[in-house]
């Protein structure tokens, strides 16, 4: 197993080299997701979000127009290049309620008791300590806030999972350990009631990713965290066996020049 310490400096350095090329790759990727993830947080007028791995933004600028001017939005994220970006594009679009910090999922500098709902958008799975990342979000939560968390499914539902074996055989340890655990049947509710979260409900979302072309498939794969920080150390020669043999791992999902491959998501709705 890889030391967290190591794991949370891949993933750190990983989603930088990630940051400029997040949102082009995977926003209409994950769209179904962060749409569920909202739909079940059912964020009110005036209230106090936690956005954790918040990435460049895209579920706190959803979750700040749903709280209004009322209420404020914290983006926080490992990557500070996903953090400086994020404040761009509030500035951008002159988003007020709307801030990015960067801190670490498992080590929240906030107070206790001082949010009334937290949001975990697909970041859960790259955490060396998933329930402790859990547990710093029951502690900031108020009595009775709300937690929604969403993970990608189980393995065998999503088509681009072959992409860890074929970069963990070219590196000297795994690129992203038990990625896919909080996926299986009632992992996620499970963890959450471990860190006393009740009531807690799990629904999962089949999808589609649909990619243009070999390279856009290619590039949506190399892109995010430790897989990126792999791919930006490889030879060329390296480059060209990692995208051959995902290529030939994908061949099942090809719809003309372009792949139409499955995936499957895990939203989990609990309260403090």
């Amino acid at each position: 197993m890889m030391d967290a310490r190591v794991q949370r400096r891949v993933q750190r350095y990983g989603w930088d080299l990630a940051a400029a090329d997040y949102e082009a790759l995977w926003q209409a990727q994950l769209a179904d997701a962060q749409a569920a993830l909202l739909g079940a947080a059912r964020l009110r007028s005036g209230e106090q979000v936690l956005d954790v791995a918040s990435g460049t933004g895209l579920v706190s600028f959803a979750a700040a127009r749903s709280v209004g001017p009322a209420g404020s939005v914290l983006g926080v994220d490992l990557s500070g290049a996903m953090v400086d970006a994020a404040r761009h594009r509030a500035s951008e679009r002159e988003v007020h309620n709307a801030t990015f910090a960067r801190m670490d999922a498992e080590a929240l500098a906030l107070p206790d008791a001082s949010v009334d709902v937290a949001l975990c958008a697909l970041g859960l799975m790259y955490v060396p300590d998933p329930a402790q990342a859990l547990r710093e979000m029951r502690r900031v939560l108020r009595p009775g806030g709300r937690l929604v968390v969403a993970v990608w499914g189980e393995r065998a539902r999503c088509g681009w999972a072959p992409v860890f074996e074929i970069v963990d055989a070219e590196v000297v340890s795994e690129v992203c350990p038990l990625f896919f655990r909080l996926g299986q049947p009632d992992a996620l509710a499970r963890a959450c009631a471990a860190t006393s979260f009740d009531p807690i409900h799990e629904h999962r979302i089949a999808t589609t990713l649909v990619y243009a072309d070999a390279d856009t498939a290619c590039g949506a794969a190399f892109v995010g965290g430790p897989v990126a920080l792999a791919w930006s150390r490889f030879s060329g020669e390296v480059r060209e066996r990692v995208r051959a043999r995902y290529l030939e791992a994908i061949e099942p999902w090809r719809d003309g020049q372009g792949y139409r491959m499955p995936g499957e998501f895990v939203v989990v709705t609990a309260r403090a």
